[in-house]
């Protein structure tokens, strides 16, 4: 399953522009809409996709047990260095509108994804870690196209399955995915039961009289004698 990673590109060799439509003359058409374009990651973009990411995922994770990931700003720095994974940006000019994570293997050694499963069923996948669509362009394809392109990287890579996470409760994202041919595998499902608790400190107690006003009586003088 285990696939070397392609090294990592400077934005100018990245960088896929979406071809535009050609006419009946074989020239080609003006664009309808804005071209969305898509690039590998590079270092100096690790700050605008955190920025990014956050307000993607800010409204999901409002409603979800677990935060979207990545969950710490260290722990995204860290991917970065992390061989086997891609880290894809989509642009509509300057502005970053989309970005995918994915890996050809298992990796993380929190991660409780077991190869076998897949190993077992003949399945080759692409992980796909992160898929993140600004909010503001939900709805106008930059989605669908960020999937064709995974699509494709799973093809060129002779992988022939993407496998993701979705939350329980995401009920747009399990809608969106399920027009797209994606079926539920076996999953956890976290759940909740109620436990009564006790307070770790004990509330207020009331003293003798003696004890609190600093008496020094003999007869205070032993707890076992004077409680």
């Amino acid at each position: 399953m285990a696939r070397a990673r392609n090294p990592r590109k400077t934005a100018s060799e990245s960088t896929t522009k979406v071809a535009a439509p050609k006419n009946a003359k074989g020239k080609k058409a003006k664009p309808s809409g804005p071209l969305i374009n898509v690039r590998h990651m590079t270092r100096r973009d690790i700050g605008d996709v955190w920025d990014f990411l956050k307000v993607s995922f800010r409204e999901v994770n409002a409603e979800t047990v677990e935060y979207q990931r990545p969950r710490s700003r260290k722990r995204f720095e860290e991917v970065f260095e992390e061989e086997g994974i891609e880290q894809l940006l989509f642009e509509i000019g300057n502005e970053i509108v989309a970005y995918a994570e994915c890996s050809y293997e298992v990796t993380g050694s929190d991660n409780w994804i077991n190869p076998r499963y897949f190993e077992k069923r003949e399945m080759r996948p692409l992980f796909v870690d992160e898929l993140a669509v600004h909010p503001q362009y939900n709805g106008k394809g930059v989605g669908s196209f960020v999937l064709e392109q995974l699509h494709h990287l799973a093809r060129v890579h002779g992988l022939n399955h993407l496998v993701l996470e979705v939350a329980e409760n995401n009920e747009n994202a399990l809608a969106w995915y399920k027009k797209r041919s994606f079926k539920k595998l076996d999953a956890a499902i976290f759940m909740a039961a109620p436990v009564q608790t006790e307070p770790e400190l004990l509330p207020p107690r009331a003293l003798n009289r003696a004890k609190a006003d600093g008496s020094t009586n003999k007869g205070d003088d032993s707890d076992s004698e004077s409680d």
